[in-house]
């Protein structure tokens, strides 16, 4: 790895941006045997998937923190990234929700605990919610897990049409034994929402909420159609559950560094791409290389943009094709709010052990009313009244992150406005926004703001400026029904490639299967290169076979 670089180097590929996406298909093009360089504008591996050393002795995450996709997708384990230093810690239990605040509607109960065994998942929420919703729960599971499943494999794969129905339709009718979903056709509930599945299946509002918040991590409310898949994730984390690396969230890029290292490829940073070099006639333009920020330039036929896809549109400036100048994907009004707090005590929910509560995600929500309002207002460009917290607490399992005495608690609020309403300036209001999430935490675990001792506060402003994601959308593009699959990021450009401009390939959030930690689109792209480059080495080995015969 390098900091900067000086002189003409071709390769046979450039990928554009150091992020988990760009390392995976950078990752899989070495080793297939391409000479690969990964450029990147900041000085920091990993994008979103990175930990830096906020305060003395202690690592923070700067983007994701739990990993859920990537244990699913085979990425790990197809480049072998434990050699190279991967370890992953499982947050089992992988989900947590409170019992209702004093004040809240309906009865006090006890906590629920979703755990790898399904027996005391199950017992959890019979103890919490009733014998009923005890057995609709593991009826669920059994449904949804082979359904689940499927998506990972469409994840996993382009997203054309003869595709996805190839991965989802085995699904359609239930095997032999198997669990009826009560209530619709499968079509019904993988275009339904998020809240009519759970409404079908469970009574109990606190377990609704607490699977809803789950499954809105990804953006869009449950309300939204096409969101029931989102809920029903949490089947798979019966088999294996999220998982935080071992150092901080990016051991993950750190390892895949290390495994391009291993193969002949090299990553710079702090001189990321400033344009496409392209060449060719109209109706035959192809991507040359790129040039970075420092005038450097690397000829190279392959371009693998791992970056937003309106950073790519603008690297191609004046040469981006239609399908790329016209592209316009729906970048929405901000994501989220993300507190960094450093504390002399970890949260102390009443009626939980550390045990139960702190090894996975805190879904702080014990009714689905509170996410309306969050997201209504987020609508309405304004800030939460009531904000909706999700808590990790990663230094509980893992003494890396801070010194004895000290732990990262890593704070969520979603669905806050990167443009306000009332033209307030982000950096004006970002303390205020920043103390009334710690109060939501301290509500479920009285004590919490006074453990506080630092607080790093991650706007939608800062979002965009420390780690370039526009308007704060961790996501790149917001990640609803009509942004998904075949439309993401636009249906021009949802094939990884660029039509009019041959070479450039898109991966990253921006493109299918979207935003999270998963692996899934660099790798994608990288075996589009892959398989494009076998015709031409077919043809290259049989002009020599031609040429070595007229010769002899």
């Amino acid at each position: 790895m390098t900091s900067g670089a000086s002189g003409v180097d071709a390769v046979d590929a450039v990928v554009v941006g150091a992020g988990h996406n760009g390392l995976v298909a950078a990752c899989h093009l070495a080793r297939a045997g391409l000479r690969v360089e990964v450029v990147e504008r900041d000085e920091v591996l990993g994008g979103a998937v990175s930990t830096v050393e906020r305060w003395p002795g202690v690592r923070v995450d700067r983007g994701s923190s739990a990993h859920v996709i990537i244990r699913h997708s085979g990425v790990v384990e197809e480049l072998e990234l434990e050699r190279f230093g991967l370890r992953y810690v499982d947050c089992d239990p992988w989900g947590f929700a409170p019992a209702p605040r004093p004040g809240d509607p309906g009865p006090d109960g006890r906590p629920l605990v979703f755990s790898v065994d399904l027996d005391a998942t199950c017992a959890s929420i019979a103890a919490a919610c009733g014998e009923a919703d005890a057995r609709a729960y593991r009826r669920f599971v059994q449904v949804w897990g082979p359904r689940s499943a499927a998506v990972v494999r469409a994840f996993g794969d382009r997203p054309t049409m003869g595709r996805l129905v190839r991965h989802l339709w085995p699904v359609g009718a239930p095997r032999s034994g198997q669990p009826r979903t009560p209530g619709g056709e499968i079509a019904t509930d993988f275009l339904g929402s998020g809240d009519a599945l759970l409404d079908r299946w469970f009574d109990s509002e606190r377990l609704k909420a607490a699977l809803a918040w789950f499954g809105a991590q990804s953006g869009p409310p449950m309300s939204e159609p096409g969101t029931a898949a989102m809920v029903a994730w949490v089947a798979l984390l019966h088999e294996v559950p999220p998982g935080h690396p071992v150092g901080g969230s990016g051991g993950l890029t750190s390892a895949l560094a290390a495994r391009l290292a291993a193969d002949g490829g090299r990553v710079t940073l702090g001189d990321g791409a400033a344009r496409l070099l392209v060449d060719g006639p109209p109706g035959a333009r192809r991507v040359a290389g790129v040039e970075t920020t420092s005038g450097r330039r690397i000829p190279a036929p392959v371009v693998v943009a791992a970056c937003h896809v309106l950073a790519t549109r603008e690297l191609a400036g004046e040469d981006a094709p239609p399908a790329l100048a016209d592209a316009d994907p729906p970048v929405g009004n901000g994501f989220g709010l993300v507190l960094r707090a450093l504390t002399d005590a970890l949260p102390a929910y009443p009626g939980a052990t550390a045990a139960e509560s702190l090894q996975g995600l805190q879904l702080l929500c014990t009714d689905r009313a509170q996410l309306a309002r969050a997201h209504g207002d987020w609508l309405a460009g304004e800030l939460p009244r009531e904000p909706v917290p999700l808590a990790m607490s990663f230094s509980a399992s893992d003494p890396t992150l801070a010194p004895p005495g000290q732990h990262v608690v890593t704070i969520w609020g979603q669905w806050y406005p990167y443009t306000l309403a009332d033209g307030s300036d982000w950096d004006a209001v970002a303390d205020t926004a920043a103390a009334q999430l710690v109060r939501a935490v301290d509500r479920f675990a009285p004590g919490f703001a006074d453990s506080v001792q630092r607080l790093y506060v991650q706007t939608p402003l800062s979002l965009e400026q420390e780690l370039g994601l526009r308007r704060g959308n961790v996501m790149h593009v917001e990640m609803g029904l009509a942004s998904m699959f075949g439309f993401r990021p636009t249906p021009a450009l949802a094939g990884h490639r660029v039509p009019g401009l041959g070479g450039l390939y898109l991966a990253g959030a921006s493109t299918h299967p979207g935003g999270g930690v998963s692996g899934n689109s660099g790798r994608t792209a990288a075996r589009l290169v892959l398989a494009d480059r076998r015709p031409a080495a077919r043809l290259r080995a049989e002009a020599g076979r031609r040429l070595r015969a007229a010769r002899r």
